[in-house]
């Protein structure tokens, strides 16, 4: 065993150990502070959900785009008719005896000739291909669901020839066959809907794969729900798999979900509102909907997947549900929807607002034996509570009289049927002091002694770099603060390092501030509604941003105690301890007495470097430790063709007093074991 293998096996036995042992009491000096602090916020905007974190390839596999959501759009959006060997049929849209009435609509193959053009060429059949999300991206020899609907509507049986293809370049003027990547057959013998399954296994990688179901008998076909999924998901449950690890290296303490501005519909009113209740059971029977952002949602992913994936993470679900308040328009101070003033549900309907909220708890929390819709729960295969402990009612609002009102009517009814749910407000778009909404917000939450409010604002990089807001909040207030949605406008490395340090500044004031969460999360490549985002992808890989690798920091870095004095900086009159406006370099030390980790985080935002006195006596620290360092040039981004931002990470010998130089632009993290 060489000496750099025995260093790396022996700080692992003692990480290890320390992981082992009991939780510690804290040093004097250090202030109590959240240890939710860094958290996710997961929004279906830029396709983060059907095509992204959902691992489901198929677009528009129920046949529910409409016109009705989208001009331009209907029940054969993102398929095609095909009919090789000049076979000839057609396709109707139909929605009489549906498989579930949530799912109306659906496709049939009417199937006049399917015998082939000549003997040299072995495809036939009739049928429809999809051409999914940009293609589909497929692995060699790695196994793909395929499951579908179908209903013989005749009384001869089918076969149904199902292939994933490569198309190929034409070569003159004769068309040429398409490669073959995988293929099953499937005999349809029912006339009444079924569910058929089988799996793809490809021989080759194709990153520009499509699905093809070719109908290889004349007669008639029903076709409704159809699904390929690989059947590598993240822990089995449905996930996009590098997706879902890339939030799993964050290290979140919560995921906020749905939204966003989708759980309470955009410019369209209420008809496109997020209703939990239609997202859970199986997917057949849930309910797709056009969202907030202008494209469709098969609702795949649903309240049920997102609890489990909290579950599978270690993280505290943080659903939202709409309050009967829609999302604004003019008046609200946006010009997201020029045109679109808030809309509210008559007071004579709230109970139907709060029985959702109310019913959701259950759901989560209750006794399948006693309650039925926990009884739902265990049907779908988690008969275990969730242990829902966080709620939060509305995203955004125009905190107007109209939404006070509702509010005030929900709150006080949930809270009194369940006491033990914190509910999380929201204190309006723009949380900034003199912002009409944000001081009504704040009145509310002190009014009802509301346990948190959700603050939202995204703001160029140099608010990040001065503002030090929660330096002055009461500290008074019962009602903590949630910083649900930020994030400074640009994705370079200084929009990265001031977020740092502003988290800094959170870290100080985590007394105050509870929660944390950088807003959008993901953002596909070809279909990207806000900008920038934490996490972008295509078919292929996740794209890390700048922020994404300070994020990761804070979560790595999580404690319940911080401490402000063993960190000073050299040069500066008053040996700097706190970040101050118009100072571009900050600390901030984390102890974290569970796990019996102390963190040291020091960020350099300007383009001077600075020498940073480090003292640790008061901690029995042990005598190794990580060093990660995230540096380079202010204007440098990671994006699809280049990621010259990534942290890098050495073990050292710790010292209780050091003295490190920070280079410019750069973060740098230091941990230790106690």
């Amino acid at each position: 065993m060489n000496k750099r293998t025995l260093f790396a096996a022996l700080f692992a036995a003692a990480t290890l150990g320390v992981n082992a042992q009991k939780p510690m009491n804290a040093p004097a000096g250090g202030k109590a502070i959240s240890d939710e602090l860094i958290g996710i916020f997961f929004e279906d905007i830029s396709s983060a959900a059907d095509g992204g974190l959902y691992a489901e390839m198929v677009q528009n596999g129920a046949f529910e785009f409409s016109p009705v959501e989208r001009d331009g759009w209907g029940a054969g959006t993102a398929w095609k008719m095909i009919r090789p060997g000049h076979s000839l049929g057609w396709l109707e849209v139909r929605n009489n005896n549906p498989v579930h009435p949530n799912n109306a609509t659906y496709m049939r193959l009417n199937i006049e000739r399917t015998k082939e053009y000549s003997d040299y060429r072995g495809w036939k059949g009739f049928g429809i291909q999809n051409d999914g999300f940009d293609g589909f991206s497929v692995k060699a020899g790695e196994k793909y669901d395929f499951s579908a609907y179908f209903r013989n509507v005749d009384a001869s049986a089918k076969q149904v020839r199902v292939v994933l293809i490569e198309q190929q370049p034409q070569k003159g003027w004769r068309p040429v066959d398409p490669k073959l990547l995988a293929e099953a057959i499937i005999d349809v013998t029912d006339n009444n809907w079924k569910k058929y399954e089988a799996v793809l296994t490809p021989d080759t990688c194709s990153q520009n794969a499509l699905l093809q179901i070719l109908v290889l008998n004349n007669g008639a076909l029903d076709i409704d729900v159809v699904s390929l999924m690989p059947e590598d998901t993240y822990k089995g449950h449905g996930l996009r798999k590098d997706l879902a690890q890339a939030l799993a290296d964050l290290q979140p303490k919560f995921m906020r979900f749905p939204g966003g501005c989708v759980v309470h519909g955009g410019g369209d009113g209420f008809w496109d509102t997020y209703r939990w209740k239609t997202t859970i059971g199986p997917k057949e029977q849930r309910r797709p909907l056009k969202n907030t952002w202008g494209y469709h949602q098969s609702m795949g992913l649903g309240y049920f997947e997102y609890f489990q994936f909290c579950e599978d993470l270690g993280m505290e679900p943080v659903p939202i549900l709409p309050c009967g308040v829609s999302c604004q328009g003019a008046n609200g101070g946006w010009s997201m929807w020029p045109t679109q003033a808030q809309d509210v549900v008559p007071m004579s309907e709230m109970d139907e607002w709060v029985d959702e909220a109310i019913d959701l708890i259950e759901w989560a929390n209750g006794d399948p034996a006693t309650n039925k819709w926990a009884k739902m729960r265990a049907d779908a295969g988690h008969p275990a509570p969730f242990n829902l402990k966080y709620l939060g009612l509305g995203n955004e609002e125009k905190i107007s009289p109209e939404f006070c009102e509702r509010f005030k009517y929900i709150y006080e009814r949930v809270t009194k049927a369940h006491p033990e749910i914190v509910i999380v407000g929201t204190a309006g778009p723009g949380s900034h002091a003199g912002n009409p909404d944000y001081e009504n917000g704040w009145k509310l939450a002190d009014e009802l002694g509301m346990p948190i409010i959700d603050e939202h604002y995204y703001e160029p990089n140099t608010y990040f770099l001065k503002s030090r807001q929660y330096d002055n909040y009461p500290r008074d207030r019962k009602t903590k603060v949630y910083l649900g949605e930020y994030a400074a406008k640009d994705k370079k490395l200084i929009d990265a390092l001031a977020e740092g340090l502003y988290l800094l500044h959170v870290e100080r004031n985590g007394d105050v501030v509870a929660m944390t969460s950088y807003a959008p999360l993901f953002a596909r490549k070809t279909n990207t509604n806000w900008n920038p985002d934490m996490i972008y992808f295509d078919n292929e890989r996740p794209y890390l941003t700048c922020s994404y690798y300070v994020q990761q920091l804070f979560g790595q870095s999580s404690g319940n105690y911080y401490y402000g004095d063993c960190v000073k900086f050299e040069g500066d009159a008053a040996d700097v301890i706190q970040p101050q406006e118009d100072v571009h370099y900050g600390q901030s030390v984390v102890l974290n007495t569970k796990t019996r980790q102390l963190f040291v985080k020091i960020c350099n935002a300007g383009g001077e470097a600075k020498k940073a006195n480090i003292d640790l006596s008061r901690f029995g620290i042990k005598k190794l430790a990580t060093k990660t360092v995230i540096s380079g040039d202010a204007n440098d981004e990671n994006n699809y063709d280049a990621q010259p931002i990534v942290p890098v990470k050495e073990q050292i010998k710790a010292q209780k007093k050091v003295s490190l130089d920070i280079a410019p632009y750069s973060f740098v993290m230091l941990q230790y074991s106690l």
